[in-house]
């Protein structure tokens, strides 16, 4: 989202507001802190397609019956480094933030600590749950699949869902390493704000109902995999990655058997979504310091590295999103009119 699309609103109005449209939809305080909190980190890194506007829907599916207004998390350790946490059908976001902490625990004594979760819904960007433990002192991994909304490699029809893979690591005096990136092109949720905003997409992200590609956000029917028209089997095969973590390990719902996030007359029925996360202790194999100088010289290492002619300078993963944190501290964060409207701003 530009600048000039959009009116700006400090991040502290944007939580309360958020806070407050969930509460009366009847969400929890637990489950509504904590899909505040993620929603607030999309948006404040620059994910505005996983920020704010998301508010409204949960709010829809929480009044409809399809989210649990107070879901009762329950963990069961299946080892000494696993477990699974049931999500209640409640707001994906509680359950997710929940099975870091459960990771946390798990591998400050057995060294890693693997969690998956079902019985659980949408939980925006996952790169907020790789942050989580990483912000703790921890590498961590978050996954998760969704509904069918991406072609396969010369594919014409739907198949995988965006499935992120986020990573994120501690590191010393500075913000976390940090990937948070959908496996296709990109995410649906970025084709229904250029709808919003009538802004047309970037060529060769998504598709007509032929599978062939479109720049307009009106006739895009799917997405296009990471890789474009050359090397999308790329980003097709770690789709399926992300399936394999959170639905074939969790036993919950495959891309194609999912009711549609959008679109579909069911707001009512639970749409038994997986995660995965995987949370690693630095100090049970290097050792956290250790861990730390050499995170330290491999990203100085990185941003230090020549440049191609016409480019500033390399970047490490996270780099952008920080530097969009501290404009949006300052700036204010956009928000769209739709949005600006259901929040009351």
């Amino acid at each position: 989202m530009q600048a000039s699309d959009a009116k700006k609103f400090a991040a502290e109005i944007l939580e309360e507001k958020v806070a407050a449209r969930l509460r009366d939809a009847g969400a929890s305080e637990g489950s509504l802190r904590a899909a505040t909190r993620a929603m607030l980190h999309a948006s404040m890194v620059g994910v505005d397609s996983h920020g704010v506007r998301l508010t409204e829907h949960y709010c829809l599916m929480l009044a409809g019956g399809r989210l649990n207004k107070d879901p009762q998390l329950v963990v069961q350790q299946r080892g000494a480094g696993s477990a699974m946490v049931h999500g209640d059908d409640g707001l994906g976001h509680y359950a997710a933030y929940r099975a870091v902490d459960v990771g946390i625990e798990l591998a400050r004594v057995a060294g890693v600590g693997a969690v998956g979760i079902n019985h659980s819904s949408h939980l925006g960007a996952a790169g907020a749950y790789a942050l989580a433990g990483a912000e703790q002192g921890f590498v961590t991994f978050a996954t998760t699949n969704t509904d069918s909304m991406v072609t396969l490699f010369d594919g014409a029809a739907r198949f995988h869902g965006t499935n992120p893979l986020a990573f994120a690591a501690p590191v010393p005096d500075g913000p976390p390493w940090l990937v948070d990136m959908a496996t296709s092109s990109i995410p649906m949720n970025r084709v229904l704000l250029n709808r919003a905003l009538g802004h047309e997409l970037p060529a060769g992200v998504a598709a007509d109902r032929n599978g062939l590609a479109t720049t307009d956000p009106d006739l895009a029917e799917m997405l296009l995999p990471l890789g474009g028209a050359d090397y999308g089997y790329k980003g097709a095969a770690l789709a399926g990655v992300a399936t394999l973590f959170s639905a074939l390990l969790t036993g919950t719902t495959l891309d194609s058997d999912f009711i549609p996030m959008y679109g579909g007359e069911d707001v009512s029925t639970p749409r038994n979504m997986g995660h995965f996360v995987l949370v690693i202790d630095p100090d049970k194999f290097v050792g956290r310091v250790m861990f730390g100088m050499m995170m330290t010289r491999y990203l100085d290492g990185l941003r230090a590295a020549p440049v191609r002619p016409g480019a500033e300078r390399v970047m490490a993963p996270g780099d952008r999103e920080w530097e969009t944190v501290a404009r949006r501290q300052g700036e204010g964060v956009p928000v769209d009119p739709d949005t600006e409207r259901f929040l009351g701003l």
